[in-house]
């Protein structure tokens, strides 16, 4: 069938009602082509897309089907008898949509623990774990803009489903037929509701991550960017003395993001409200969680001036604090792990094996660290786990990205620093100072549609078949994740993934991803040097003669 086909068959149906119909009526053959070209597909964060009518889209037709097809793999492999947790964020249709999850299982005879507010991803995780779930939901699209909402799907360890469990769930899912008849009972007796005094539950875990009691004196600005973390940090860092300020006007669930310029703590523009009222009120550190509270950023004031800490320097700090301070008491395992990602900074792996600490590399997704997690907890002690996009995991009770456990470790990481008088930029440059300097920079490249898919896929065979040369830098090979062809082979066996890593003399790294959530093809840069000198004019400038060969 042709996407014109489809779209006859949505807006006919009699079954489809009168909001999205008139919706449909208003397409332009372009729009028409792009809702209904092709299914919405599960990426490295589930199912994520536009809301609107089509079968490209995120609406409460596309919610069901899935939903139905989970149900029918819980049922046909005879796990579904303990349940499914479900949460959601502050988008517009979450809550909608997460009722309409636990009604679908309920018509199939499916218990579910259906959060009564919004609540963040990893409460969500937790709660997987804590109720014994065989499943988890959680609706969210994470950072992605006002328009968008998606739809992550847990396993019974309250990780992301791995490949195999999603392939098997995406099998179930194309065999349900019709969507527009499937059942949904919201008002069950099935569907038991989480309520408020849960928080507690959870926040008593995230408390037992602290290594070394402080004297709680840093003071710090919070935003949620008028999401889930308002839910549940602020009251964390009450319960724990912190001087703590969360920022109001971004503390508004808020669907429509009013008033931030971004909803994701990667973009600069995200800080711009929480540093106008960190410098008004003196604050010494301001932390930005994304909305579904799995990421977080953070900046800090360093001479008179907050400075943003990125990604990859949030975490090497963290790991860094964490194995030292261990080793410090004495209580750091010589069994222990650090989960790390393929893409990113090579400081993480520095720190680690210094303290004679294992590391592993998986594929960027969060699940990944999950399932290994889960895989070598017999094996080995967890001690951290991060991903170069702001997310990490410092205790394994969750199997997920947790920016809660984050805020608690930092807000402890700089009120000891202030009881020396550092800050976190000094901490960071006394790690470069041993390990030497690590700049990375990520340039994302935005290509929208059908050919911007097109786009992407042709660079992604041009690298793939071709060496980038750069001058004054030789490559000295390539991993093709792919393929499964490696200059540097990694730890563990990997699934294939359309990634590729050139390795070039002098300490550089370029890597090539399209995104599994978002139009985009990330460029990942990495340089290591003894001096911090110019690094950042570097990377652009190579950026720049790249950009001239692919595009």
């Amino acid at each position: 069938m042709t996407y014109k086909d489809i779209y006859k068959e949505w807006i006919n149906n009699p079954n489809l009602d009168m909001e999205n119909k008139s919706i449909l009526t208003t397409m332009n053959d372009n729009d028409i082509k792009e809702a209904f070209h092709k299914d919405l597909e599960f990426g490295t964060g589930g199912l994520r897309g536009l809301m609107g009518p089509g079968t490209n889209r995120i609406n409460i037709y596309i919610v069901r089907k899935v939903t139905q097809g989970i149900a029918n793999y819980l049922i046909a492999n005879n796990t579904y008898t303990n349940g499914v947790a479900i949460s959601y964020d502050n988008r517009l249709n979450s809550k909608v949509f997460a009722l309409e999850v636990a009604g679908v299982f309920a018509a199939n005879n499916i218990k579910s623990f259906l959060f009564n507010e919004l609540r963040p991803t990893p409460v969500l995780s937790y709660a997987v774990r804590h109720f014994n779930a065989d499943a988890g939901v959680m609706i969210t699209a994470s950072h992605n803009p006002k328009e968008y909402n998606g739809y992550k799907v847990y396993n019974k360890q309250g990780s992301q489903v791995n490949l195999d469990e999603s392939n098997l769930i995406i099998n179930s899912i194309a065999k349900v037929n019709d969507m527009f008849t499937i059942k949904s009972k919201t008002n069950s007796d099935l569907i038991k509701h989480i309520y408020e005094d849960f928080d507690e539950i959870y926040l008593n875990e995230v408390k037992s991550i602290r290594i070394n009691q402080t004297n709680t004196s840093i003071k710090a600005v919070y935003s949620p960017l008028h999401g889930t973390g308002g839910t549940i940090i602020p009251k964390l860092a009450k319960q724990e003395g912190y001087d703590f300020h969360p920022l109001k006007s971004q503390m508004i669930v808020d669907p429509n993001f009013a008033n931030t310029l971004s909803s994701n703590p990667e973009d600069d523009s995200a800080y711009i409200e929480s540093i106008k009222y960190a410098n008004e009120i003196g604050a010494e550190i301001v932390l930005l969680t994304d909305p579904d509270a799995d990421r977080l950023g953070i900046a800090v004031k360093h001479n008179s001036e907050f400075v943003l800490i990125n990604g990859n320097q949030t975490a090497a700090l963290m790991v860094n604090y964490i194995l030292d301070e261990k080793q410090k008491q004495n209580i750091l395992p010589k069994n222990g792990v650090v989960y790390t990602t393929v893409v990113s900074t090579n400081l993480i792996k520095d720190i680690a094996e210094s303290y004679h600490t294992k590391v592993i590399s998986t594929l960027t997704g969060f699940k990944f660290i999950g399932e290994q997690a889960e895989l070598n907890k017999d094996k080995y002690t967890y001690l951290f786990g991060s991903e170069e996009s702001y997310g990490s995991l410092v205790s394994p009770f969750v199997r997920d990205k947790d920016a809660v456990q984050a805020v608690y470790l930092l807000l402890e990481i700089a009120s000891v620093l202030k009881q020396s008088n550092l800050t976190i930029v000094d901490y960071l440059k006394n790690i470069y100072e041993k390990y030497f300097y690590y700049y990375e920079s990520t340039k994302n490249i935005t290509l929208s549609g059908i050919e911007g898919a097109k786009k992407i896929n042709s660079i992604m065979d041009y690298v793939r078949n071709n060496n980038l040369e750069i001058s004054n830098y030789q490559v000295l090979g390539k991993d093709d994740f792919l393929n499964k062809t490696y200059y540097e082979v990694p730890e563990v066996e990997l699934p294939t993934s359309n990634v590729i890593k050139f390795h070039y003399n002098n300490g550089l790294i370029v890597i090539f991803r399209p995104s599994g959530t978002e139009p985009k093809l990330k460029i990942y840069y990495s340089i290591k040097s003894e001096s911090n000198n110019s690094l950042d004019q570097l990377i652009d400038n190579i950026h720049k003669k790249i950009m001239k060969e692919i595009l």
